[in-house]
């Protein structure tokens, strides 16, 4: 599916998503025609979903992090959906993962500091609906993320 042009095209966005075409032809050794039809084409099969911009929630104050991981009450046919609509209306979560085993959902929440994350946690988590379980990961430090992928 993709040959050595598309995979030195992939490395290129991944380290530098904002290259022109001109630029990004010029390092994978094509002409900026040929490098756009290939980044058109990868786009329409999906294999680049888009841009995004990346940011640093601590710059904007939001200094705390937490991981909740759920385990829900099933017994009722639509709870994992119902959970997961009113965890999308939450501002503060800023992903949602879905897992099979013991831990069905896992939410990272932001918050400004530990008074707003207390706040968050009474008005907002615990109102979500069909919790079993809930366990709280305060996160202390990133040591990697990497969203690049080996190509």
């Amino acid at each position: 599916m993709l040959d050595d042009h598309d995979r030195r095209i992939l490395r290129h966005l991944q380290a530098e998503p904002t290259l022109r075409a001109a630029e990004l032809a010029e390092r994978v050794g094509l002409s900026p025609q040929k490098a756009w039809r290939r980044v058109e084409r990868m786009e329409r099969e999906g294999v680049i979903r888009g841009q995004e911009a990346v940011i640093d929630w601590e710059r904007l104050g939001f200094a705390v992090r937490v991981s909740l991981r759920f385990t829900l009450d099933k017994t009722l046919p639509r709870a994992f959906d119902e959970f997961l609509n009113a965890a999308r209306e939450l501002r503060e979560v800023t992903e949602i993962q879905t897992f099979l085993g013991r831990v069905d959902v896992r939410l990272e929440v932001i918050a400004r500091d530990m008074s707003h994350w207390a706040q968050i946690y009474r008005d907002k988590i615990i109102a979500l609906p069909h919790i079993a379980e809930i366990e709280a990961l305060m996160h202390v430090s990133r040591i990697k993320t990497e969203e690049a992928l080996p190509v």
